[in-house]
C-alpha cells in the first residue's frame, strides 16, 4: 500500500445511489465489478486522491423494513419514492461483508485494483457504537452488546428494544445512541467497555483493512470511554483502564502501516482522538462557522497550531449535513470551497457538490431524484481543484497572514487571508471575503522575506486576470485588495522575470 498524500482530497459517493444511477443510464445492471472505463476516468478526472465508497456494507433485513415505516420522511426528497427505493439505512449495518447487489467482496477488489490503476485510492465505512438489531452478535454473542433490563424497557422504550438470542431466551438490548438523543431504533448499541466486542471491532478492522486503503469511523468520539460512561449512566459498568481506540488502531497500523484512520468527531474532542491514533478528524467547528456567517471566528479558528489542523478534514457537506447550495447558496458556497480546498489538512468533497444538487438524500433509500447541473460550479472547481494538484498545497509551508484596513469601513474583518510557500519563488496568496458586502484591506506579505524589492507577477487562477506589483509594496503597506461579496483570489506569485510582462 502506497503512502497517503499530507493533503489528501477525498470524494465521497454513496455507493448505492450512485450505482443505480448507473444502471439507469446503461440500461443495464453496473455492479461494483462491471463500472464502465470511462465512468473510472471520470473519477480520476476529479483530480482528488481518493474516492470513499459510503454504504457498502451489507443492509440489514430489520432496518429496511424499519425504514418502510417512515417513507413519508423520506418524499421530500424523493416524490416518486417507490417502495424499491427503500433500502434501509446504510449506518444500520447488518455484515461486515460487500452487499452482494452491489458486486459482493470480489466487485469491490476489482474495483479497487482499477481505482488504483488511476492512481486513487479507496476509503470505506466502519461504524463502531452500533451494529443493526438483527445483526447476528445480538443474538450470538450478546457479551459485545449493552443489555438492559425489562423494567428499563419500560422505563426507556426509545432507547431499548426486545429480542430473543439464538436460543430463543428473551433479552433486552438497547438502541444505538449518542447522550443528546434518544436511540436509533434500527440499531443495537456495542458495550464499548466489553472485552469481547473490542477483539471482534479489531478483528473487523482488519478484514476491512484487507480491502481498501483507509476508513471513516462514523462518530468516533462516542467510544470513548468517558462519553460511553456518561451516555449510558447507570446502564454500563466501570470503564476500563484502556480507551476503546488505543486498543484497535495500533495494531490495524501495524498490519497496515500506511492504513488512514478518519474519525468523524464532534464537541472539540478531535485533540483526543488525534491522540489515539487518527490521521484525521472532521472540522465541524469550522463548518458551523462558515455555514452560520461567523467570519471572525472563522478566521480565529486557523490560529490553531498548524500540526493540529493539518490533521483536520476540511468540508462543506457530506451526507450529513445540508448540501452546500441549500446551506450556503452558490454565491456564497465558492468562498467556503476554496477555504477547505487550500487550507491545511485533509478536503472532502461530495458527489454532487460540484453540479449543485440541492437534495440531501436520506441513507435509507436508494435512488436520487434528477437535478440539472449548473455548468457554471463545475467550472469553477474544475479550476479550483487543477490548482489544487499544484506540489505546493503537499510539500509548502503554510501561515496565516493578518488583514489590515483598506478603508475606514472595516470592512477588512470580512477577509481571510494566508498562503503557501514552496521551493525558491513559488508562492500562493489565498484571499476570501466569506461576507455579502464589498471589502478591502491590505494583506502584508512581509514574512515572505524572499519576495523582495524587484517587480513580482499576481496571477489569479479562479478568472486568469494578472496584476505587477513591485515586491516592497507587497510588505509594506501590503497587497491592497477589493473583493466583491463572497469573491476569492487565489493568487500565483511568482517573480515577473520568471514570468514576463502581462
Amino acid at each position: 500500500m502506497t503512502a497517503w498524500p499530507r493533503k489528501p482530497f477525498i470524494y465521497q459517493i454513496n455507493t448505492w445511489v450512485w450505482l443505480n444511477e448507473l444502471s439507469r443510464k446503461y440500461r443495464k445492471p453496473i455492479t461494483l465489478e462491471s463500472v464502465p472505463d470511462e465512468v473510472l476516468n471520470d473519477l480520476a478526472a476529479l483530480q482528488v486522491d481518493a474516492i470513499w465508497l459510503m454504504g457498502i456494507w451489507t443492509r440489514s433485513a430489520a432496518a429496511r423494513q424499519s425504514a418502510l415505516r417512515y417513507t413519508h420522511e423520506y418524499k421530500p426528497a424523493l416524490p416518486d419514492l417507490k417502495q424499491d427505493d427503500v433500502v434501509g439505512s446504510a449506518y444500520a449495518v447488518g455484515s461486515y461483508q460487500v452487499d452482494e447487489w452491489l458486486g459482493g467482496r470480489y466487485g469491490l477488489a476489482a474495483f479497487r485494483k482499477r481505482l488504483a490503476a488511476h492512481g486513487l485510492k479507496l476509503l470505506l465505512d466502519y461504524v463502531p457504537n452500533h451494529v443493526a438489531t438483527d445483526h447476528a452478535w445480538v443474538g450470538v454473542h450478546t457479551d459485545r452488546m449493552l443489555l438492559g433490563t425489562p423494567k428499563l424497557l419500560e422505563q426507556r422504550p426509545d432507547d431499548f428494544f426486545s429480542t430473543r438470542d439464538a436460543m430463543g431466551k428473551k433479552l433486552v438490548v438497547a438502541h444505538g445512541r449518542d447522550p443528546h438523543f434518544s436511540g436509533w431504533i434500527d440499531t443495537a448499541q456495542i458495550n464499548a467497555f466489553s472485552p469481547s466486542a473490542r477483539r471482534a471491532a479489531l478483528n473487523t478492522l482488519l478484514d476491512i483493512a484487507s480491502q481498501c486503503d483507509g476508513v471513516r469511523c462514523d462518530m468516533a468520539m462516542l467510544m470513548l470511554n468517558e462519553v460511553f460512561s456518561r451516555t449510558w449512566n447507570g446502564v454500563v459498568g466501570a470503564a476500563p483502564t484502556t480507551e476503546y481506540w488505543a486498543e484497535i488502531i495500533p495494531h490495524v497500523k501495524e498490519a497496515h502501516p500506511e492504513f488512514l484512520f478518519i474519525a468523524e468527531v464532534y464537541w472539540d474532542m478531535e485533540y483526543r482522538l488525534h491522540g489515539l491514533g487518527f490521521d484525521y478528524c472532521y472540522d465541524k467547528r469550522l463548518y458551523d462557522r462558515l455555514r452560520e456567517g461567523h467570519n471572525g471566528d472563522a478566521r480565529m479558528h486557523l490560529i490553531a497550531d498548524l500540526k493540529y489542523q493539518s490533521k483536520l478534514v476540511r468540508f462543506i457537506e457530506n451526507h450529513d449535513e445540508a448540501r452546500a447550495t441549500t446551506a450556503f447558496g452558490v454565491q456564497r458556497s465558492r468562498p467556503a470551497a476554496v477555504l477547505v480546498c487550500t487550507l491545511p489538512g485533509a478536503t472532502l468533497l461530495h458527489d454532487g457538490q460540484f453540479s449543485a444538487r440541492k437534495v440531501k438524500l436520506p441513507v435509507q433509500i436508494g435512488r436520487a431524484p434528477d437535478e440539472a447541473p449548473d455548468q457554471t460550479l463545475m467550472a469553477f472547481y474544475r479550476r479550483l481543484l487543477t490548482e489544487t494538484r499544484s506540489p505546493i498545497y503537499q510539500h509548502g509551508n503554510w501561515r496565516l497572514f493578518e488583514v489590515n484596513p483598506g478603508h475606514h469601513d472595516g470592512s477588512h474583518h470580512n477577509l481571510i487571508a494566508y498562503g503557501w510557500h514552496g521551493e525558491g519563488d513559488d508562492f500562493r496568496l489565498i484571499v476570501v471575503n466569506v461576507s455579502g458586502v464589498q471589502s478591502r484591506g491590505h494583506v502584508s506579505l512581509w514574512a515572505w522575506t524572499l519576495i523582495d524589492s524587484e517587480a513580482w507577477v499576481l496571477h489569479d487562477v479562479m478568472d486568469d486576470s494578472r496584476y505587477t506589483r513591485p515586491g516592497h509594496s507587497l510588505h509594506s503597506p501590503g497587497l491592497y485588495v477589493d473583493l466583491a461579496p463572497y469573491q476569492s483570489h487565489v493568487f500565483r506569485i511568482n517573480r515577473y522575470a520568471a514570468v514576463g510582462a502581462d
